[in-house]
Parts: structure tokens; C-alpha cells; sequence
């Protein structure tokens, strides 16, 4: 929880607040797919590694041999990369034995379509590119979610909606960090848009979102997907208005509001 709390501002506090069991799969998820992450966005790393170390961590995660094939393949990086990539065995032995194959899967996936992205230079050029962009590094993750409700209380859910519900939280970050992104040569914005046509997107998906969450019974997955939803639906109305984000306050308002 630390090293989530160290991570994450928006997913630390519905993740501390889930039910036990639960909480330790989608830590487990969260920060393997974060270690993940680190990788695709590592300033110093040259992209043919990345794409290589990201081939042979999908790999890792796939074999029968899981902890030993990634500390294998993560050991010539550890002067290198972050203390939550090198980690990456715990965050998977974290996951209840019941889930880890949920979530082995979408780790595995989201390594090796980063892998390709990375290896294509992030080449967004068409609605359809960003929304495959968008799926492999949080429509699948939506998935996932919608995967682990099930598994943990039988909770059922819109496998699209899910889709759209992480499409939805990444396109606030794709409007959010566009000053970032363009500084080391990264344009997520397909050809010819501007902010307006990606906050039409943005809502576009968050409107079915919504509907996701609004679908969800009483319970954990309501309560955890409320939080993060409600975060990114107040930082697209601060974007419009001419902001650039969420202050602490505002979130832990928020946050208040969704829990109260």
C-alpha cells in the first residue's frame, strides 16, 4: 500500500478502501500494470529496448516459471528502473491465487501491446488508432476490473461499457499530460484534432461510463469505480474552463462526496 499511496493519487484511496480479498488482486494488478508503465515511458530507456523488455516480461508473466523468468529478465535494469518495476514478482505473488490467472492475462496483454506501440513510435493518426491505443493501455484494464467483480462476488457488468469506462479515465490523462507527451516527442491527438474534438471523445466515453457504474449493484465494484470516475468527469470540467487540474483539495472533496 505504500508503494501504491507513492504511485497513485487518483486509484490509492478505492483501492485502500476494498474488502480484503479484493483489495490485494487489484493492488496486485494495479501495480504490476504501473511497473508496466514505467517502462513504456522511461526517459532513458532507447525504444528497442523497451520493446524488447516489454516482449520478454509478457513472456515471463505468461510462463509456468513466472517469478524466477521476470526477476531473470528485470536484473540488468536495476540501477536503471524504478523501485515498483524491479518489484514486479511481488506485486504478482500479492494477487489471491483464485484471480492470478485474471489478472496474469491482462498483464501479459498490456506488456506486449505496449511493446508494439513503442515499436511503432506511438503512431496515432485515426479515431479508430487512439482507440486501440486507448484499450491496450486502459480498456483492458477496464476488462480486467469487470473480471475480478465477477470472480469476487458475482457482480456482472458490461464488458463494452468496462471498455469505455478505462477509455474514458485515459483520455482525460491523454488531455491532461499533452504538454508532457509532446515534450519527448509524443502526440496522442489523431491528425487534424484539436482539444475541443477530444473532449468530445473524452465525454463520449465517460457518458458510457457512467452508465457502467450506474449498472453495477450495491457493493465494492460500485463504490471503487465511483471514486475515479467522479475525479476524471471534475478535472475535463477544470481542462474546459481553462484549468490544467484537479488541486488536492478539490480531489479530497470529491472523494467526500462519492463515499459520504
Amino acid at each position: 500500500m505504500t508503494m501504491l499511496e507513492q504511485t497513485s493519487r487518483t486509484f490509492y484511496i478505492p483501492i485502500s478502501r476494498l474488502v480484503s480479498g479484493l483489495k490485494e488482486a487489484v493492488t496486485s494488478a494495479y501495480l504490476c500494470m504501473r511497473a508496466i508503465d514505467e517502462i513504456e515511458d522511461h526517459p532513458e530507456l532507447a525504444d528497442e529496448a523497451k520493446t524488447e523488455l516489454l516482449q520478454r516480461l509478457g513472456e515471463a508473466v505468461r510462463s509456468s516459471d513466472t517469478i524466477r523468468q521476470i526477476r531473470e529478465v528485470l536484473s540488468p535494469y536495476e540501477t536503471l528502473l524504478p523501485p515498483v518495476t524491479m518489484r514486479l514478482h511481488e506485486w504478482v505473488l500479492l494477487c489471491p491465487e483464485s484471480a492470478a490467472g485474471t489478472v496474469r492475462r491482462y498483464i501479459a496483454m498490456m506488456a506486449e501491446q505496449m511493446a508494439e506501440w513503442v515499436g511503432t513510435g506511438w503512431s496515432i493518426r485515426t479515431e479508430a488508432d487512439l482507440d486501440r491505443y486507448t484499450y491496450s493501455v486502459a480498456g483492458m484494464v477496464g476488462e480486467m476490473l469487470s473480471e475480478l467483480w465477477l470472480w469476487h462476488d458475482d457482480t456482472k457488468s458490461d464488458m463494452a461499457k468496462a471498455v469505455a469506462f478505462g477509455r474514458g479515465l485515459q483520455a482525460v490523462n491523454i488531455i491532461r499530460n499533452r504538454a508532457e507527451d509532446l515534450e519527448r516527442g509524443v502526440d496522442f491527438f489523431p491528425d487534424g484534432w484539436g482539444l475541443e474534438a477530444m473532449l468530445e471523445y473524452t465525454n463520449r466515453n465517460l457518458r458510457l461510463a457512467d452508465a457502467y457504474v450506474a449498472e453495477l449493484g450495491q457493493g465494492p465494484a460500485l463504490e471503487f469505480c465511483s471514486i475515479p470516475l467522479a475525479l476524471a468527469h471534475a478535472t475535463i470540467r477544470v481542462i474546459a474552463s481553462g484549468g490544467s487540474k484537479l488541486t488536492r483539495t478539490g480531489v479530497l472533496d470529491i472523494v467526500s462526496r462519492v463515499t459520504g
